[in-house]
């Protein structure tokens, strides 16, 4: 079996499920693969964020510094970016079980290969050359792989749900990358304060192997390999006149929209401030602040669960409280998120009033990221090109995010002692990016109505 014909969407079933049926088992099977999609994509994250937790051990125990990490985060990131536009693009036309399938395991494999890595060391005393040059490497595989994650998992609610139920199922869906965060920062951070750094590489392995049993088991690809009518169909939705044409022709459409491009600016700006509190969050606690790895690790894993919340309730926030403006939220969300970010970085306090900080950052900062990086690209995107919208607004978000690893690390500094730590130029680095993040989208909200 060739690779096209492996991956390639379903073709509809031969067996029909009976008329009498076909109601329930559409709900049973939208039902499973939207918890399929969800799970595997929180158990994606937890095979992406080892690196952030992992930081600090690397830098005291001599073997990367802080700009080494920053080099091998960036490469990450900038493969991501690449990943994410190339594979956006193909998973319009793909299996969405196997595509995910796929991608989660050679994750899993990556994070093995790392763990043991890091048990070899021990024994064979690998140069902090070649280990930049391995987790580079390697960290870089990991960033394709994980851009298999999302484009999937958005096409699912494509595939599965009607237009009027999209945007509450993709604010749960979207509160996957925050409950992925938490649960990776808790607990590799336990297993890392009490195993080492190379057990919790191995500990995402197995986190990975369990997202990959997941997606085979429970995401089904469309209604119709299922022996079921189209979405359209089942749920009495019009057929548009967009859904008749090409897949081709509707990625055009899309690449070419003004607003996709306001959204995909926009996004770069929330992807710079998202991933400098995850990655540089817990090293700022403990170079900072003094907090003891666990103790940092909390305030950061246990904040994202706030980011679950916002995530949940944007969608409610723009369809019923502000009734379909989706400008009121984001502006007063932004403003909340660019306040707390700052007094989480330049002011001092304890356990709780960083907890506090982190908690309201992360709150406010996910409805300002559900409602930009989702809910105004699905208002005028065709169903068929979702996963091509997702790969425009990937490639310029995870760019930026690929940039903003390298800068900070740089404008961080330091060394293997902890000296000549300076955190106040990258701060004022990321509280600019969260304030662009969400005044560029106001701005062109007239480009999005379009």
């Amino acid at each position: 079996m060739s690779l096209y014909s492996y991956f390639r969407i379903s073709k509809p079933s031969a067996r029909k499920v009976p008329a009498g049926e076909g109601d329930a088992a559409y709900k049973r099977l939208r039902t499973r693969t939207f918890w399929g999609v969800t799970v595997a994509y929180t158990l994606y994250y937890v095979c992406r964020m080892t690196l952030g937790v992992v930081k600090q051990p690397l830098i005291d125990g001599g073997f990367l510094t802080a700009g080494q990490l920053g080099i091998i985060g960036s490469a990450f990131y900038f493969v991501y970016a690449v990943g994410k536009f190339v594979n956006g693009f193909i998973a319009d036309y793909c299996n969405i079980r196997r595509f995910m399938a796929v991608g989660i395991g050679i994750s899993a494999l990556v994070n093995l290969l790392l763990g043991l890595l890091g048990l070899l060391n021990g024994p064979l005393g690998f140069g902090s050359v070649l280990l930049l040059i391995t987790f580079s490497v390697l960290w870089g595989v990991n960033g394709w792989v994980q851009s298999m994650g999302s484009p999937p998992g958005t096409i699912s609610l494509s595939r599965w749900f009607p237009l009027k139920r999209r945007g509450t199922m993709y604010s749960i869906f979207s509160s996957t990358p925050q409950l992925g965060k938490s649960v990776s920062m808790i607990m590799t951070g336990f297993i890392v304060a009490a195993a080492g750094w190379q057990w919790g590489f191995l500990a995402a392995a197995a986190a990975g192997v369990m997202g990959l049993a997941v997606s085979l088991v429970f995401i089904a690809d469309t209604p119709e390999s299922e022996g079921l009518p189209s979405v359209q169909e089942l749920s009495g939705e019009p057929v548009q006149e967009l859904d008749r044409e090409p897949t081709r022709k509707l990625q055009k459409w899309v690449f070419s929209h003004p607003g996709i491009w306001v959204i995909a600016i926009s996004t770069a700006f929330l992807y710079i401030t998202q991933h400098a509190v995850s990655d540089w969050g817990v090293l700022f606690l403990q170079k900072q602040k003094a907090f003891s790895l666990e103790r940092a690790t909390q305030v950061i894993g246990l904040a994202e669960i706030f980011g679950v919340a916002g995530n949940l309730v944007a969608g409610w926030l723009s369809d019923v409280v502000f009734r379909g403006n989706r400008v009121r939220p984001v502006v007063i969300s932004g403003v909340l998120a660019v306040l707390s970010l700052s007094g989480f970085l330049l002011l001092g306090g304890g356990f709780g009033l960083n907890m506090l900080f982190v908690a309201v950052f992360s709150f406010s900062f996910s409805v300002v990221f559900c409602i930009v990086a989702g809910l105004m690209a699905l208002d005028f995107v065709p169903r068929k090109a979702t996963g091509a919208a997702l790969g425009i607004v990937g490639i310029s978000s995870y760019a930026a995010a690929g940039l903003q690893s390298m800068v900070s690390g740089f404008l961080i500094g330091g060394n293997s002692t902890g000296d000549l730590y300076n955190f106040t130029p990258v701060s004022v680095f990321w509280i600019v990016a969260c304030f662009m993040a969400f005044s560029l989208p106001v701005i062109g909200w007239k480009y999005l109505k379009k």
